[in-house]
């Protein structure tokens, strides 16, 4: 007869991403799992897999909270430069706030890590930037379409400029005390869709 599991694996999985998140992964040990999970190193890997694989599930977890919202906020019927410059302007006050400072974003916390040598990390950052990138093209082509944006603009760049730029706030956000910094670049990047 199968054991019953005794604790809900999918509070245990965003307990675990909260602790990644926070700490990295290299920083977070299979120890500090266990005593921050609060179940036994053969638990985790049953339900879990390997540290990596919990990482990877954690990764997963935090796209399935975060993505969706960006869509929607970008598809929104109506003028849609208001609403770009809205989100980087979002971006970029959360990357200064003393959350954004504390944990940064997981995606570009593992870009930094693990995505150059981790090739499962690495197609998970790309997925997420894409998340980013193609509702903000979809946006600016309506934006253009609508008149809102300059006919010699190009969409395509100006959508990964702004992905660039989103994924930068979110590093020196996280590593400067000097909020404006975030802000001011934020607002020159969108000085370039007027």
């Amino acid at each position: 007869m199968a054991r019953t599991k005794e604790f809900d694996p999918d509070a245990v999985l965003q307990s675990a991403l909260e602790l990644f998140w926070r700490r990295g992964y290299e920083a977070t040990s299979v120890t500090d799992l266990i005593e921050h999970l609060g179940i036994g190193r053969a638990s985790i890997y049953a339900t879990f897999g390997s540290k990596h694989d919990l990482y990877l599930k954690a990764m997963d977890r935090y796209a399935e909270m975060r993505d969706p919202f960006l869509l929607a906020e970008l598809s929104q019927p109506g003028p849609a430069l208001p609403t770009v410059r809205a989100v980087v302007r979002r971006f970029a006050a959360e990357a200064a706030s003393p959350e954004g400072r504390l944990n940064g974003c997981f995606v570009t916390n593992t870009a930094a890590e693990l995505a150059p040598h981790d090739p499962a990390a690495a197609r998970r950052v790309e997925i997420s930037w894409e998340h980013i990138e193609t509702p903000l093209h979809s946006a600016l082509i309506r934006a253009q379409a609508q008149g809102e944006l300059p006919e010699d603009r190009d969409p395509r760049a100006l959508a990964r400029m702004l992905l660039v730029l989103l994924q930068g706030v979110r590093i020196v956000g996280k590593a400067s005390n000097d909020p404006a910094r975030v802000r001011d670049a934020a607002e020159q990047a969108l000085a370039l869709l007027d």
